[in-house]
């Protein structure tokens, strides 16, 4: 048996809960758990017990699976009444909303998804809702998800499509297009995404820097005929001016 602190059995167990939350759409194997965790396979599964046990994890009698149990859903709805990120952006978030009269969006990474917690709709006629606040978005569709997608190592990016292939090929993506998107992402330092999930629609994206293990990104979106290049350009060096003045740093993996 292990001999640990309670401090360090906290911090397993958080991690745990990190690792099935990453995956709680197709759940995810014991096996799994103790290959990413690096713990051992006893250690692993009296954590995964524990969360089950307690009704932070549950296990399908089917497949064995590991998803996040009712008391983490719980949990994560009353976050959403109000998201401790909200406030840090919502002042940044209005002035961008105000200056483009478009919609602005905070996307943030849950999984292989973009969860939107907030948006602010500036005052031109044709508002693009192509998101709803607490609605996840395969990341890579959207502008917010390609932001977010940038930010992660590269290995992750075939990983993230190996799980969810049959949709982003539905949605005309193949893996190849869709490192190439990252790759123009990485270099430019915002994401541009036009008529891909609504024709018509268009957006832009940066990924902002935030705390270790949590990334998030504020995109901005119109209709296609507002977004030329060079409004492109403006409207991502705008988001980097106002999620400065809040202290808040650009995507630190820009090439």
């Amino acid at each position: 048996m292990d001999k640990v602190g309670g401090t360090q059995v906290l911090r397993r167990g958080l991690d745990m809960v990190q690792l099935i939350a990453a995956q709680h759409a197709q759940g995810i194997a014991l096996r799994d758990l103790v290959a990413m965790s690096g713990l051992t396979r006893p250690t692993a599964y009296r954590l995964v017990a524990c969360l089950a046990q307690e009704g932070y994890a549950e296990k399908d009698a089917h497949t064995g699976r590991y998803r996040l149990g009712i008391k983490a859903m719980q949990l994560g709805m009353r976050v959403m009444e109000r998201p401790p990120l909200v406030g840090r952006f919502r002042i940044a978030m209005k002035s961008i909303a105000r200056i483009t009269g478009d919609t602005v969006f905070l996307i943030v990474q849950q999984g292989d998804h973009g969860l939107c917690l907030h948006r602010e709709m500036g005052d031109f006629p044709i508002k693009a809702l192509v998101i709803d606040v607490g609605e996840r978005r395969l990341m890579g569709l959207g502008t917010g998800g390609l932001a977010l997608m940038s930010q992660l190592d590269a290995s992750e990016v075939p990983a993230i499509f190996g799980r969810n292939a049959k949709r982003y090929r539905d949605a005309g993506l193949e893996l190849a297009e869709l490192q190439a998107d990252i790759r123009t992402v990485r270099q430019r330092g915002y994401a541009v995404v036009a008529d891909r999930i609504t024709v018509g629609v268009a957006g832009v994206g940066r990924g902002v820097q935030l705390e270790e293990g949590t990334r998030a990104a504020i995109s901005i979106a119109t209709v296609t005929s507002r977004m030329s290049p060079a409004r492109a350009t403006e409207l991502a060096e705008l988001i980097r001016v106002e999620t400065e003045a809040i202290g808040v740093a650009g995507d630190p993996h820009r090439t």
